[in-house]
């Protein structure tokens, strides 16, 4: 952690609510005119799009699984060095995966492919980074130690998984037996790699369904913000500031000392709400 060049981490895999995360983030820096220099996860994927399914069949060969959640697919040494680096001289390198077409007509790359490592900082008043790996540990790597706020964005298990079936089978074509195989194939780096960081956030927001979701596997539509709650988790609840979330944000309330539940369709206004004092001290200290 570094009061001179911190670290803001938001963690959460596909879909689980990060893209709200980050517009209420993008919010908070344009009224804070806080300069950040933006450092996405699927940048330290140590294949491209191209590599990836022969990388996967020879680890199935091997009798293992390769996926995304996993520390074998994704350069984590290079993303500790990274905050490392920054938080001692508020610089470092990184670079960007290029997810579509438009991303590669501005980078002059073809889509699924990375551009070259450089350096990024400079001016920066912090690093903001969106992915799945922002709290990791291993035995190889503590990533955490670096991070002076980190999010958490999840949805119960049974969402994330309707949402990927979704996603998956309209956007890219899969069928729904392959999107299955590929939740079962990444479950164990899920379980061990994703989840526990959700323990080391300061704050966890978790979408919570009030529909049933029971078998997930039929379900043909996601359950929309108006048909579920967030859940929002204070690791500290002495950091909370209750009364002022109570006040406003309608319609929530307390479930536990250190959970606060707001309407899914709040989620956004609840994050700048929640999270703007914290960033405003972030700032304030590095003066």
């Amino acid at each position: 952690m570094s009061a001179s060049h911190p670290i803001i981490a938001v963690t959460g895999s596909s879909g689980a609510g990060t893209s709200t995360a980050k517009h209420a983030f993008d919010d908070i820096f344009r009224r804070g005119n806080i300069k950040p220099v933006i450092v996405e996860g699927d940048s330290f994927h140590r294949y491209d799009r191209q590599e990836m399914p022969s990388q996967i069949a020879k680890a199935e060969e091997q009798g293992t699984a390769l996926t995304h959640f996993g520390p074998e697919a994704n350069h984590l040494d290079r993303l500790e060095i990274l905050f490392q680096t920054y938080s001692e001289t508020g610089k470092g390198k990184s670079r960007k995966y290029i997810h579509n077409d438009v991303e590669a007509l501005r980078f002059k790359k073809p889509p699924g492919t990375f551009t070259s490592w450089e350096e990024v900082g400079g001016d920066s008043d912090l690093l903001f980074y969106e992915g799945l790996h922002g709290g990791i540990i291993t035995e190889q790597v503590n990533i955490a130690r670096f991070v002076d706020l980190m999010i958490g964005v999840v949805p119960v298990i049974n969402l994330e998984w309707i949402q990927k079936i979704k996603r998956d089978c309209t956007n890219r074509g899969y069928s729904q037996e392959a999107v299955v195989d590929i939740i079962l194939k990444r479950m164990p780096d899920y379980i061990h790699h994703i989840t526990p960081q959700f323990s080391r956030t300061h704050i966890n927001f978790q979408r919570v369904p009030l529909v049933d979701t029971s078998n997930p596997f039929v379900m043909r539509e996601i359950p929309t913000p108006d048909e579920s709650l967030v859940v929002i988790r204070f690791k500290d609840p002495k950091i909370a500031d209750f009364p002022y979330y109570l006040s406003m944000l309608k319609d929530s309330f307390m479930s536990r000392p250190n959970n606060l539940v707001v309407p899914a369709v709040k989620m956004g206004l609840a994050m700048e709400v929640i999270l703007t004092p914290f960033i405003n001290e972030i700032i304030r200290q590095k003066a």
